[in-house]
């Protein structure tokens, strides 16, 4: 083909080009600051008045974000209902102890008020976990939106892509990897565990039965264990015990620090130690006189985190409820006539025309004196 006709249709073609890049969407810093420029505000405001009522929530909220990003990626899939043909995520056994979704519910009612149809379910639980943080006395981390909703969930995914609380630092480091996430990564977002709380059960077996020995796991100091026992009956599948011994409210180093006296609650967390890498990392946050490397640690791997499995462009969609999968729309009537475009579409026919007549101009010219 005529090399003057290939350089002119392509310079014909940027202003269709150039106009659709403008209208992808992507995760990235302020993607409401149009569309709905008061959104990460309204989450704020509302994370500020639940967390000085209920301050455990935090870890919740931030247990919510890492359920969600590591099963289908952070479409908001955990916050699905079940159906009658499907069971969903949140009803799967590893899951039936999450919490905070009346949190994200009324999160999403306040924004659909001020912006209805625009705020993904996906982005309010990235925000209420970043505020969550922020709330507890840690970094303020800036993350990027623009993420939208799935439309599936299934149970079946859960025990596939979340780690067992009983892991061990094999397990932990060949699952974090599967998501392009380091042991740095591992151990850095394990330090989450600084706020928040867990069910007797997740732990039960390391103060009754252990490894099927019916003794208590060596590795618990035996102060640490008394009190354990104490909070938790051997049968017990509702007290909840704080993660970090120190404070469970702020975002801290506590957890780090209990780790190396023998008081993490885990297997999964004491299993931190049993890596060159990730025992380093303990180590030197448990004797650090500031949180400031942790924190900056933590806001990059938590970026990472917050971009597994986004969906963006017109991939998924904006839920109307966050439990729900929007109703398929109804099929359009048939018009008489064509109706005048809206005026709020001028700027961009206009955006058009100019970028098109460039583009036949230089077509002409290039046909003209090549």
């Amino acid at each position: 083909m005529d090399s003057k006709i290939i350089i002119a249709a392509f310079l014909s073609s940027v202003p269709v080009l150039l106009l659709l890049g403008a209208t992808e969407a992507h995760v990235e810093y302020g993607a409401y600051n149009i569309t709905c420029p008061n959104a990460e505000a309204i989450v704020f405001q509302e994370m500020t008045q639940i967390l000085a009522t209920s301050p455990d929530q935090a870890g919740s909220l931030l247990r919510l974000h890492y359920v969600d990003c590591f099963v289908r990626g952070c479409e908001a899939s955990i916050l699905l209902n079940s159906t009658a043909g499907n069971t969903a995520e949140k009803d799967a056994d590893m899951n039936k102890d999450v919490r905070g979704y009346d949190v994200i519910d009324r999160i999403k009612a306040k924004l659909e008020q001020a912006c209805p149809g625009i705020v993904s379910c996906a982005d309010i639980i990235a925000l209420a976990a970043r505020d969550s943080i922020r709330l507890s006395n840690g970094p303020n981390i800036p993350i990027g939106t623009g993420r939208r909703d799935g439309n599936g969930s299934s149970a079946a995914d859960v025990p596939l892509n979340l780690p067992s609380a009983n892991s061990s630092i094999t397990q932990l480091i060949s699952f974090f990897a599967k998501y392009n996430l380091t042991a740095k990564d591992l151990v850095v977002l394990s330090g989450a565990h600084t706020i928040g709380k867990a069910h007797c059960y997740s732990f039960s077996d390391r103060l009754y039965n252990y490894n099927e020995s019916g003794n208590s796991d060596p590795r618990l100091d035996a102060s640490y264990k008394t009190l354990l026992s104490q909070e938790c009956s051997p049968n017990d599948m509702t007290s909840l015990v704080p993660l970090d011994t120190n404070n469970a409210t702020a975002f801290d180093l506590g957890y780090y620090a209990g780790l190396t006296r023998m008081k993490g609650l885990l297997t999964s967390d004491v299993a931190l130690l049993d890596d060159a890498t990730t025992n380093s990392y303990v180590m030197r946050q448990a004797n650090s006189t500031s949180p400031n490397e942790f924190f900056a640690d933590f806001g990059t791997s938590f970026m990472i985190l917050g971009k597994i499995g986004a969906l963006t462009h017109s991939k998924g969609e904006i839920r109307r409820q966050c439990s729900a999968v929007n109703p398929p729309s109804p099929s359009p009537s048939p018009s008489p006539s064509p109706s005048p475009p809206p005026k709020n579409s001028a700027e961009k026919i206009n955006a058009f025309s100019s970028f098109f007549s460039v583009g036949v101009v230089l077509s002409y010219l290039l046909l003209q004196y090549y």
